[in-house]
């Protein structure tokens, strides 16, 4: 054989490989869709390099092979280069403070207190005619909701409701003595410690003013009082969700995965934040309905991943389907890396998410100049709407999310692919688009999983 023809038959069984194993990959996503087309690509992969070794005789022939071969090869160099623009530096010093009483969660939670409704209508007497409107709506779980359903969705609401009832155990007394005085030792037991009990991440960080709410919201009891803590550092935990649940969004499914992650978020915060009390430390746990910090900006300043489009946490691995709970401490724990993982860029392309999002909530623009930073908001007025018309916290832009791939071999090699460079990730979009769709179906009613139907 030439090296010409052996350059051909490797590559070939390298891009065979690569369908096999991309084949495999869907099997185990349950992805028939992407499976059937990596079967057919790999039916006709071996046809065409078979072809370019039998007629490889022929001049023209040669001359195709050696330019599909050399286009081949210089794809594959630059591919491996890594270039992104620098992005554009942010003063932090300018960032003001987002009021938990303007998030649609406390918004909405005004209805049962008729008092601090009339004073937030007050302070924002454009937003009356929407949150009236949206307080009309049966609550998330609730009967009326397209996907309410006793069985499914009420696991959810036995998850919310002791999730409620754990609000006394965010804070407590520390322990009078330091027991270690090492941050170092500390920071490793507490990664140890999170990770032991199920998170798949665990990052620290110096707290900035901008990680805190200006004032509480969710909080009747404390409902527009500042936010105030003497806390400088933060343990930041994510925990994964399952992503075959979230192929059912916006059914119940995608809130019972929710709740369920909440549930083990929290359960990790709490255990943080008394071991840290009992070494001597002050600590306090924030978890679902009890923040006084903003979650995503902090993981992504614990160097755990970057705010995306769609305003939630992308984790370079678990992708956005990663719920966030944190411990703020008077300890000086160690600052983790901040690497770039280049997702901003990545979501400045994408858009998938804007796409498959049923009430357009999430921009297609570049990310708007809002209190002091430029950075992309979602309309939560229309996609909270949204949640409360279908009853479930929806999850579609979740799911239609590239990154939202499990942690195989495949999805590592493209995780690394589009890390590199701009290039790389526009390929990788059309790939996506190309084995998964662009605009996915959206399910219409609940899963039958007890036999009922």
């Amino acid at each position: 054989m030439t090296l010409l023809q052996i350059l051909t038959l490797l590559t070939g069984l390298l891009v065979e490989s690569g369908l096999v194993l991309f084949f495999i990959s869907a099997l185990r996503e349950q992805e028939p869709g992407a499976a059937r087309k990596a079967v057919l690509l790999a039916g006709i992969n071996p046809l065409i390099w078979a072809g370019l070794l039998l007629f490889g005789h022929l001049d023209f022939v040669r001359g195709v092979n050696l330019t599909v071969l050399l286009a081949l090869f210089a794809f594959f160099l630059i591919s491996l280069v890594r270039y992104f623009p620098p992005r554009p530096e942010t003063d932090l010093s300018t960032i003001e403070q987002f009021d938990e009483r303007d998030h649609m969660f406390s918004r909405n939670a005004l209805q049962y207190h008729p008092d601090l409704l009339a004073r937030y209508f007050e302070l924002h007497p454009e937003r009356e005619e929407i949150d009236r409107h949206l307080h009309g709506k049966p609550e998330l779980g609730e009967p009326g909701g397209k996907f309410y359903d006793p069985l499914l969705t009420g696991m959810a609401d036995a998850a919310f409701a002791f999730l409620d009832r754990q609000k006394k155990l965010v804070e407590g007394e520390k322990r009078p003595e330091k027991a270690v005085t090492d941050p170092l030792a500390v920071a490793a037991a507490i990664r140890f410690l999170a990770k032991y009990y199920g998170a798949v991440d665990v990052g620290f960080t110096a707290l900035q003013p901008y990680h805190f709410y200006s004032h509480y919201g969710r909080r009747a009891e404390q409902w527009g009082e500042p936010v105030r803590s003497a806390h400088t550092h933060a343990v930041v935990i994510l925990v994964a969700m399952d992503q075959q649940m979230l192929k059912y969004a916006p059914s119940a499914p995608v809130i019972m995965e929710s709740a369920r992650q909440y549930v083990e978020a929290a359960k990790i915060a709490h255990l943080i934040a008394h071991y840290l009390r009992g070494l001597g430390y002050s600590a306090r746990a924030h978890v679902d309905g009890n923040y006084e910090v903003i979650c995503p900006p902090l993981a992504q300043d614990a160097g755990l991943g970057e705010v995306s489009r769609m305003s939630i946490l992308i984790h370079p691995v678990h992708g956005p389907a990663v719920r966030i709970a944190a411990v703020t401490t008077d300890l000086e724990l160690p600052q983790s890396p901040r690497k770039p993982f280049y997702i901003e860029e990545f979501c400045s392309i994408c858009k998938k998410c804007a796409d498959n999002c049923p009430t357009f909530s999430i921009p297609r623009d570049e990310k708007p100049l809002s209190r002091g930073f430029a950075h992309w908001s979602i309309r939560q007025e229309t996609c909270y709407s949204f949640w409360k018309g279908v009853g479930t916290d929806c999850a579609l832009c979740i799911r239609s999310c590239p990154y939202t791939k499990p942690d195989t071999f495949i999805h590592r090699l493209v995780r690394f692919y589009i890390s590199r460079n701009s290039w790389n990730q526009r390929i990788a979009i059309w790939l996506d688009d190309f084995f998964y769709g662009r605009k996915l179906p959206i399910t219409s009613s609940n899963p039958d999983w007890f036999g009922k139907k």
